[in-house]
């Protein structure tokens, strides 16, 4: 065994000898008088959990909350609205004691937001930060303040700032009587960490069939074999309290696809809700200290909301929708994290591969806009944050407000990866690229059960869209590949460009470097450059000065301006020194036969894909067949 491992365990088993502590009431209350946050409550626990981690801005101005960052893309809106959840009851308002409702498609990231919330509680509760104590042998892991007798509490609080909320679970009482004849300081406190696997603090509940499940899966059960013992099935001893409401106390409690389960099973959130007690056969109410989560479609909760019976529950919901994402810069995220999770390391994987997936993937989850001019690869392609013709991040708002919906229906992110992962395990594969990634979402909508006709037409249309669009970018990764010192060329042509525009808009003459005369601003020039965006003659003059206005914004915050600065632009230079290589290319790609000139040519136009693009030696030159085929026709 290597010494750096054997090292390692001793690291870990200095850290679980700290978990270890125990002492008595007394020194516990020692330490909650240092640290008051030591007895916070469930939901102040995992809002501090959440903040621990970090915030960022992002790039519109929401904030980005890193304990989520790693694992879920796209869901800015409704990790903002579980946040301020968590915010508004850690500070004890009412909203507490609701039920939190996470509603949206399958695939949607539900399940990974209430993972990323119990993994989180077990790692933090085993920080100095997040510790935490309970009274030992307490079935329900106690909050041990929970010992002082109510009428002291308020001097404790008045005293000491330290708020207590909750009584002790039956169990607790009797002990407190029985072991420690009522000698509260001398109870022994000990230190855990929440463990779904031990059952400690985390409880998750899924429904089944309602006729062999049974009700004390979530509250516990009589211990039929200790009757004898204490003779009566009241007794706390004779009582099992380990149901999955008992032991998710002072934590988090799953309630997997809720409104699937049987109504008797929904009632006892109505107490626990409300009242934050359970109601356990032959015991008064017992006080628990839990957050309540569930996840469910939208079909399920639209006939939940539609039964009247269920109105008392409805008013103890609280609902944050988890919509898909609808950015494909995001959704290439998510596949990335997905595929650098699995094995698969001997596959390349082309650029612009996933972007394309992505982009077919966005384009079925959008809403058709009524706006004129507005279609949905232009939507798609404003809400990445691009700029598009006629079009403006300021028209976001009217788009999203105009389509409600838009994200609880589409194609999900589990479709997309599982048809990239059967292109990827294809026999003697080696790489696979954007064409290869359509086909295979192609083929399976076939096995897509619930993809009806009519849908799948407009499928396949989205394809064809995606494809025009990819048509466009191969051309564009050629252009940049085939451009000798493209981004040389680029900058001297932008700065050309830009010298002339000022010239235009400040109504002012160039200076010939040679001659030295004054000469009229190139109109020539400018318009060879904004014709190839579609720049009309009659916008020519608010295309420029846009171009200025953005150029003095970024001088002011001494940024400097380059020509990948305005997407627009960017697109224009580039089409501008294509189109004047674009015989060249058309030749050289297209030819069978090449001459040595010409093969000359393509051999640095594929060492130019690998080295700066990120292709392999296999897709370069398909794309630069694809590409030749493009021009040709």
């Amino acid at each position: 065994m290597s010494t750096e491992l054997i090292a390692r365990l001793e690291q870990y088993r200095r850290e679980e000898e700290k978990l270890a502590w125990e002492g008595t009431f007394a020194q516990y209350f020692d330490l909650v008088v240092q640290n008051p946050k030591i007895a916070r409550l469930a939901h102040e626990r995992i809002y501090d959990m959440i903040m621990a981690a970090g915030v960022e801005t992002g790039p519109n101005g929401q904030p980005v909350y890193k304990f989520f960052a790693r694992d879920l893309f796209g869901l800015d809106k409704t990790l903002q609205q579980l946040v301020e959840y968590f915010h508004s009851a850690a500070r004890r308002l009412e909203v507490r004691k609701r039920i939190l409702l996470l509603m949206g498609p399958v695939g949607g990231g539900k399940s990974t937001i209430v993972t990323l919330l119990k993994r989180g509680l077990e790692r933090y509760t085993r920080t100095d930060e997040g510790a935490l104590y309970a009274i030992k042998g307490c079935p329900m892991h106690e909050e041990p303040l929970h010992l002082i007798p109510e009428p002291l509490r308020a001097d404790i609080y008045k005293e000491y700032g330290i708020y207590i909320e909750g009584d002790l679970c039956p169990r607790c009482r009797q002990m407190v009587q029985d072991q420690y004849h009522g000698r509260i300081e001398d109870v022994i406190v000990q230190r855990i960490a929440f463990s779904e696997k031990n059952r400690i603090g985390i409880g998750t509940f899924s429904p089944s069939d309602p006729k062999s499940q049974d009700i004390s899966e979530l509250t516990g059960s009589i211990d039929l074999s200790t009757i004898g013992e204490y003779g009566a099935e009241s007794d706390p001893r004779a009582y099992r309290f380990d149901g999955e409401l008992n032991i998710a106390n002072r934590g988090l409690m799953e309630f997997i696809e809720m409104l699937k389960c049987d109504e008797k099973f929904l009632y006892s959130l109505l107490t626990l809700s409300q009242e934050q007690s359970i109601k356990t056969g032959r015991f008064a109410m017992i006080y628990a200290d839990e957050v309540i989560i569930s996840h469910t479609n939208e079909t399920e909760y639209n006939a939940f909301v539609a039964n009247k019976k269920s109105e008392a529950l409805q008013d103890r919901i609280i609902v944050i929708r988890v919509p898909y994402n609808l950015r494909v810069a995001e959704e290439v995220k998510i596949y990335e994290k997905l595929l650098a999770e699995s094995a698969l390391r001997d596959v390349h994987i082309a650029p612009h591969t996933l972007e394309v997936a992505s982009m077919f993937a966005v384009l079925s989850r959008l809403e058709p806009s009524k706006k004129a001019g507005m279609t949905l690869m232009k939507k798609l392609k404003l809400y990445n944050g691009e700029e598009v013709d006629g079009f403006s991040q300021s028209d976001l708002r009217e788009l999203q407000e105009e389509a409600q919906r838009e994200g609880m229906d589409g194609i999900s992110p589990r479709y997309v990866i599982n048809r990239l992962s059967s292109a990827l395990v294809k026999d003697n594969v080696g790489c696979i690229n954007p064409l290869d990634a359509l086909r295979a979402l192609k083929d399976g909508f076939e096995q897509h059960t619930s993809i009806t006709r009519e849908e799948r037409e407009r499928l396949l249309n989205l394809i064809a869209e995606v494809r025009k669009e990819y048509d466009e970018i191969a051309k564009r990764e050629i252009q940049k590949a085939f451009v000798y010192s493209f981004e040389e060329q680029a900058r001297t042509l932008l700065n050309n460009y830009l010298d002339n525009v000022e010239a235009y808009c400040n109504k002012t003459k160039l200076r010939d470097p040679i001659t030295e005369e004054e000469i009229e601003p190139d109109e020539k020039l400018m318009r060879s450059i904004e014709e190839q965006i579609g720049v009309t003659e009659t916008a020519k003059k608010a295309f420029r000065e846009e171009i200025l206005i953005r150029l003095s914004a970024l001088a002011r915050r001494g940024q400097s301006f380059d020509y990948t600065s305005h997407d627009r632009l960017r697109e224009a230079i580039e089409k501008k020194l294509f189109s004047d290589l674009r015989d060249v290319v058309k030749i050289t790609t297209s030819t069978k036969t090449p001459d040595p000139e010409q093969l000359k040519r393509i051999n640095e136009v594929v060492d130019r894909l690998i080295k700066e693009q990120g292709y392999c030696v296999v897709c370069a030159n398909e794309l630069l067949r694809y590409v030749g085929t493009l021009l040709s026709r």
